[in-house]
């Protein structure tokens, strides 16, 4: 069973999102604030409990003591869960500072239960696909090769003139649906019904923080960026070398 931590002040909302996720037949794991998140992320991840594990995040952004920005800046120091936020209609500059440390995707309140059940499901696919293959066989490696950029998407790898880059699991998938359309523009609601498989919603902020995050970790300069290009108007591309 996977299991999800649902994190919020608010309890009558972690009991609601309880209540959807189990019936759609989550385990959940509740705090309400984000020392408690925290805490209970880094017991599981030291333990190596398999019991303990934790597949997803859900956590507010605005609580006491600590906030869902905070919690979500010392989780990606040692955890590649996805991690879904909880934000207001208002608090849009906070849905980027999340996107940019390290969240996945947003889900703005008040929300649609079965949307937000939507997306965890997808999230939780994607991370345990990724995540599941450690070592594959040469013999059954599928490269697909653009220059020096090598995904080897049997072992879920990738690598730029031979060193390895570490990318999340949404990273990798918007890189891969890029450089297999290598010469293509794809705008950034294309590209998020591509990766996410789901109709797109205010995808553009999301698109452009994951966009910027791998031309970080690819590119020799990201401003000046050899793969992963800009199309003004029109969206992003994986230049065919």
């Amino acid at each position: 069973m996977y299991k999800v931590l649902v994190c919020d002040d608010d309890k009558d909302i972690v009991e609601a999102i309880s209540i959807y996720l189990e019936t759609a037949g989550y385990g959940v794991v509740k705090a309400y604030d984000g020392f408690e998140a925290l805490k209970y992320m880094k017991e599981q991840s030291e333990s190596g409990d398999p019991e303990k594990k934790i597949h997803l995040v859900i956590i507010d952004i605005m609580m006491p003591n600590m906030d869902g920005i905070m919690a979500t800046r010392k989780m990606r120091e040692f955890s590649q869960v996805p991690i879904i936020f909880l934000t207001a209609k208002s608090e849009d500059a906070d849905k980027i500072l999340g996107l940019d440390i390290g969240a996945d995707d947003y889900v703005t309140k008040p929300f649609n239960p079965l949307e937000l059940v939507a997306r965890v499901k997808s999230q939780i696919r994607r991370y345990t696909q990724l995540g599941a293959i450690t070592e594959v066989s040469s013999d059954d490696d599928k490269l697909i090769v653009n220059g020096g950029l090598v995904i080897n998407d049997s072992a879920k790898s990738v690598s730029v003139d031979g060193d390895e880059v570490k990318l999340t699991p949404i990273e990798y998938n918007i890189l891969l649906f890029l450089t297999e359309n290598r010469g293509r523009v794809f705008n950034t609601s294309q590209i998020y019904e591509a990766v996410w498989d789901e109709d797109a919603l205010a995808s553009d902020n999301i698109i452009a923080v994951h966009i910027r995050h791998i031309r970080e970790k690819i590119e020799i300069n990201p401003k000046e960026p050899r793969y992963l290009k800009v199309v003004w108007g029109q969206g992003y591309k994986v230049e065919k070398l």
